[in-house]
C-alpha cells in the first residue's frame, strides 16, 4: 500500500515515514501544500496522512482541494487540534478520521486499514481468496490453515492482486505499491517476489499476462 504523508516537522515526518515503511507500507513525504497536490496529481495513493498545520497552506483547503478533484481514498488528519468543532470541520470537508499528536504508529496502521476497509466495503480485517486468508494487521498469511512465512513485500503483492482479483496489474501498478521515492528498484524486483510467492503457495495461484503484468483468478 502506498501512502502519502504531508508533515511539515522534520523529526515527525521522518519518524512516520520510516515506522511505517517497517509496517510494510510505501510512503512518499511531502512537507508543504502545493507539493501534496503535486504528489496527488501524478500518483496514485492508497490514502493520505495528512497535518493541519502546513506553512503555505491549512491543511483543510488542502483537503478539499484532494476532494474536489476526485481523490475518494481515505484521508486521516494528523492535527494537535482536539477540539470538537476542528474535528466536525475537518470531517464536513472530507477527513474519514482524525488521529490527535503524538501518535503511536500501530495505531496510526490500523486506523488506516480501518478506513481502507470502509472505503471498499470489506467489514472485516481478514482478506480471504480460495484458502489462503491474509491479515493485513499481523501481516501473517495462512494456506489451509497452515500459517506461511511471507516477506512484508511478497505480502504486499499478493494483497494486492488478491484485491484486484481478475485484473491484470502492471509490474509498474505493483512496484507503486511497494516502493516510495528514492527507493533504489531493480528491474526484475517484481519477477524475483512473484517466484517466491509461487514457490510457498503454488505455481498456478498468480497467473503472468505476457508483455502487460500478474493476476489471479477472479473467484
Amino acid at each position: 500500500m502506498r501512502i502519502l504523508l504531508v508533515e511539515d516537522d522534520p523529526q515527525i515526518g521522518r519518524g512516520a515515514q520510516l515506522g511505517l515503511n517497517q509496517l510494510g507500507y510505501a510512503v512518499d513525504w511531502v512537507q508543504t501544500g502545493s507539493a501534496a497536490l503535486t504528489a496527488v496529481a501524478t500518483h496514485d495513493y492508497s490514502a493520505i496522512l495528512l497535518d493541519l498545520g502546513l506553512p503555505d497552506t491549512d491543511g483543510l483547503a488542502v483537503l478539499t482541494a484532494v476532494r474536489a478533484r476526485g481523490f475518494d481514498n481515505p484521508v486521516l488528519v494528523l492535527t494537535a487540534r482536539d477540539q470538537v468543532a476542528d474535528r466536525i470541520i475537518g470531517l464536513d470537508s472530507g477527513a474519514d478520521d482524525f488521529i490527535v499528536k503524538p501518535f503511536d504508529l500501530d495505531e496510526v496502521a490500523a486506523r488506516i486499514r480501518a478506513a481502507t476497509r470502509r472505503s471498499t466495503g470489506r467489514v472485516v480485517g481478514t482478506l480471504r481468496y480460495r484458502n489462503i486468508e491474509l491479515d493485513p494487521g499481523s501481516r501473517s498469511a495462512t494456506v489451509s490453515g497452515v500459517t506461511t512465512a511471507l516477506t512484508s513485500r511478497e505480502f504486499a503483492i499478493l494483497l494486492d492482486l488478491i484485491e484486484h482479483a481478475g485484473q491484470v496489474l502492471t509490474r509498474e501498478q505493483l512496484e507503486a505499491s511497494l516502493y516510495g521515492w528514492g527507493d533504489e528498484i531493480e528491474s526484475n524486483t517484481v519477477q524475483v517476489h512473484v517466484h517466491h510467492l509461487r514457490r510457498k503457495l503454488g505455481k498456478d495461484l498468480i497467473q503472468t499476462v505476457h508483455g502487460i503484468g500478474y493476476q489471479v483468478e477472479k473467484e
